[in-house]
């Protein structure tokens, strides 16, 4: 059997089919930190079906790679995959493949630079409007105040301590619930790790943009990464608390009219917060995370069943 060529196909599977049946359905707003799960374990399968092809390949073009990838192995199970079938094309497909992750790891190593050279220009740029005190620790505060008449908050990442930043225009229009729950919403960001979602992401979707399923990760990361932090607010400070929140941090934006589309999701945010549309069930989330969870096990079984069919 042709295994590289059945990953490769399977990995096609799984990439045109993934989006289609999660942007399709009404659950994924619903259960944004599940959405995510799923999300996630379908790129990984994608990935990992190239990754095992390009071993394979690699393997069967190659004998020193071939020593690596099956060391262990007895004579049969080398047999078992058929190598020499496909020796021919091996070792451009291998050459391909490899070159692919080469530019993914290329991809995500400048996305996390570039974030971490925006977050030390912010804290630099915090520096400036907000100095220090003689004799204040760096970063010992985690609520700064910044003046300014635009009502803004968001999440400082990259110093000792993880800082909200605010201005008092919105302390202004906030109250002191709907500040706490704008700091649990930034918070569920920070305690889910949602930045390295969006650097892997946006890595995958910059690197490989004719490839749509990465750009579809890409976009439903951003929106649902957004639902789930709204969520762990909401889960603290209520509902309104939080939707009301949303609605005075960016009502003079004018995102509740004709908006660009980085902001167009705004309204829907608050109209969700407002319809609290009822979870799904308990049992119904636990079938969705297993299955999903199935879904990057299915190259692995591919790859394994002609070794352990062998050693049978």
């Amino acid at each position: 059997m042709m295994v590289p060529l059945v990953l490769l196909v399977l990995g096609g599977l799984v990439a045109a089919m993934a989006p289609r049946l999660l942007t399709r359905s009404d659950w994924p707003d619903r259960e944004p930190v599940v959405a995510l799960w799923v999300w996630q374990c379908a790129v990984a399968a994608v990935l990992l079906c190239c990754a095992l092809a390009m071993a394979l390949s690699a393997a069967a073009a190659w004998e020193a790679v071939r020593g690596h990838v099956f060391a262990p192995a007895p004579r049969g199970v080398v047999e078992a995959y058929g190598l020499a079938s496909y020796r021919p094309w091996a070792a451009p497909l291998a050459v391909v493949l490899g070159f692919g992750a080469v530019w993914t790891a290329a991809m995500l190593t400048r996305e996390v630079r570039l974030a971490r050279a925006r977050r030390r220009r912010r804290r630099t740029d915090l520096l400036v409007r907000a100095p220090q005190l003689p004799g204040e620790v760096p970063g010992a505060d985690r609520l700064v105040v910044l003046e300014g008449e635009r009502p803004d908050a968001w999440w400082l990442r990259g110093g000792t301590v993880p800082q909200l930043v605010v201005t008092t225009g919105a302390l202004r229009r906030l109250s002191d619930s709907q500040l706490d729950a704008v700091l649990a919403h930034e918070q569920g960001h920070a305690r889910a790790r949602h930045d390295w979602l969006l650097h892997c992401s946006s890595a995958l979707a910059t690197g490989f943009p004719q490839v749509p399923v990465f750009a579809a990760f890409r976009d439903q990361v951003h929106h649902l990464v957004e639902l789930a932090a709204d969520d762990a607010a909401s889960r603290r400070f209520g509902r309104m608390t939080t939707a009301l929140a949303l609605v005075e941090l960016n009502e003079d934006r004018g995102v509740f009219g004709p908006c660009p589309a980085q902001l167009s999701q705004v309204p829907g945010r608050v109209d969700r917060l407002l319809a609290a549309a009822p979870r799904l069930t308990a049992a119904r989330r636990l079938r969705l995370t297993a299955v999903a969870a199935l879904v990057p096990a299915v190259p692995l079984l591919v790859t394994f069943v002609p070794g352990l069919s062998a050693l049978g």
